[in-house]
């Protein structure tokens, strides 16, 4: 059985391959009437466009989106909403030695001993190409939550992190690391040279916040809010942990430092801190919804990796072409993707059910 789909009310499924004519995604169950166009889509794709700097994998795709179907006279129609974005700058050939070898901590061997063949083309759907489509549809859920407010930036790049104290969100978009903290964004820019110089890669951290959301989204038990958010993150590429408010710091503290205390007010609950990360129970409390999310290095590195070739022959790898020396990078808008449709998807379930 195939799973390529994602949601409940809000759908969509993603297609294609890194190296393929094209990739997309189809969105079903977006509500008629919304206004739609391209140019409500391009300036997120522009966001995790690869190519813009040194400091991302060199492939130039203009990711330029088109809206194939569910759009009429510039409304949504109620039917599924089909996305295109063309592939224009695919090297297959830099992928001949992945044909005869795995990369280690790529999906290479994983991919093969499920199905039996891979598409080794840059990965195919293992490839971070893949969030362009997560990116496009997420643009869309944006016009069912308008009201909401979703920001992600990089917090930490190879254990390097930002400090708080310095935070200013309007640095987010003037530099190319997503990072609210231009002193960090100094640090890193001379750790991303050295390790792609090296042939190496390195790790980082997303955190998202989303504001507005009302209280009352999320289905106990077995479609928590944050259970949703987190599965929706695990799903991205590269991604290897998902916190929720304070995650595993939360199991050092005392039950009485952990609790979000509350005072009344004029506009219902007051709380005084947000351990929670704004869910409580599987649903949302009117909090900010608080995340991390943690990227691995890019698997694809120049350094030689001791490997396997597909007949189980010891060998080395060395993975040339054209890689993110750190994936996480763009993975700040991909965040903000899966936010956006699970809070999307969320809004309808509760009104579905809550009215």
């Amino acid at each position: 059985m195939s799973h390529n789909s994602f949601g409940h009310v809000f759908r969509f499924t993603t297609w294609g391959e890194s190296h393929g004519p094209a990739i997309g995604a189809v969105v079903d169950g977006c509500p008629p009437g919304l206004s739609l166009n391209e140019s409500d889509i391009q300036p997120f794709l522009d966001a995790r466009r690869p190519g813009q700097s040194r400091f991302t994998t060199q492939r130039q795709e203009p990711d330029q989106v088109r809206i194939l179907s569910g759009v009429f006279e510039g409304r949504t129609t109620g039917t599924p909403i089909s996305l295109m974005i063309d592939n224009v700058d695919q090297r297959s050939k830099d992928y001949s030695a992945v044909a005869q070898a795995y990369r280690p901590g790529h999906a290479d061997y994983a991919y093969d001993a499920k199905y039996g063949l891979r598409d080794y083309r840059g990965g195919g759907r293992s490839s971070a190409r893949e969030t362009a489509s997560r990116v496009a549809a997420g643009a869309v859920a944006r016009l069912v939550i308008p009201k909401l407010t979703i920001t992600a930036w990089v917090e930490a790049i190879g254990g390097d992190a930002i400090d708080y104290a310095r935070f200013d969100a309007g640095e987010i978009a003037n530099n190319p690391f997503f990072c609210p903290d231009p002193k960090a964004a100094e640090r890193w820019e001379a750790a991303i040279d050295t390790a792609r110089k090296a042939g190496s890669s390195l790790g980082a951290v997303i955190a998202c916040e989303a504001t507005g959301v009302p209280a009352g989204w999320g289905a106990p038990l077995y479609a928590k809010l944050d259970a949703e958010l987190a599965g929706a993150c695990m799903s991205i590429n590269a991604v290897k942990g998902v916190e929720i408010g304070d995650g595993f710091a939360a199991a050092a503290l005392r039950g009485e430092d952990n609790a979000d205390a509350m005072r009344p007010s004029e506009q219902g609950p007051a709380f005084l801190a947000n351990h929670a990360g704004g869910i409580a129970g599987g649903i949302s409390t009117g909090q900010p919804l608080r995340l991390r999310v943690a990227f691995k290095p890019t698997s694809s590195i120049l350094t030689p990796v001791e490997t396997i070739t597909r007949e189980g022959e010891a060998t080395e790898i060395s993975t040339k072409g054209r890689h993110d020396p750190c994936v996480g990078i763009r993975g700040a808008p991909v965040v903000e993707a899966m936010v956006a449709l699970v809070l999307a998807d969320q809004k309808l379930l509760h009104r579905a059910q809550c009215g």
